[in-house]
């Protein structure tokens, strides 16, 4: 079980680029989220600027998303390990960017449930996303102490 938790591990570069892009996509995504929907401090977060932001972070997600595809993906469903934070992940991440590609070139029709649904689906890949890195440090820890 160590070499396949060795195998899913990432190096230090791709992992500090996953969290950039997850973080930063995540608290802009936010902080436009309470700008605009809620109307919080609007002249300072529901801004265009915000959102361009979120957009960039976005596809900097894409990128992280990507880099870890091969080989932490393979490497945590051959273990079994976290499957359940892993999958959900992924498959919000894909209905955020399906969701996130409606609002700009979707119809006019359905763009109200877009946004609950990309907000919504948005906030709790964020508390999954926590929780996995959260589960993970707890669980590596663990796992040194056994080997130690």
């Amino acid at each position: 079980m160590k070499n396949t938790y060795r195998l899913g591990k990432m190096p230090s570069w791709q992992r500090n680029f996953v969290l950039l892009g997850m973080l930063s996509c995540s608290l802009t995504g936010t902080a436009y989220l309470l700008g605009h929907e809620f109307e919080i401090q609007r002249a300072l977060l529901g801004t265009s600027s915000v959102l361009a932001w979120h957009g960039v972070a976005a596809i900097l997600v894409s990128l992280a998303l990507g880099s870890i595809l091969p080989f932490h993906l393979k490497a945590g469903l051959q273990s079994k390990r976290k499957l359940f934070s892993g999958l959900s992940q992924l498959g919000f991440l894909t209905t955020l960017l399906i969701s996130g590609a409606l609002l700009y070139y979707g119809p006019e029709e359905i763009r109200e449930s877009v946004v609950l649904t990309h907000w919504v689906v948005g906030l709790i890949f964020f508390a999954i996303f926590l929780l996995h890195g959260v589960y993970s440090r707890k669980s590596q820890g663990i796992n040194e102490k056994k080997v130690h």
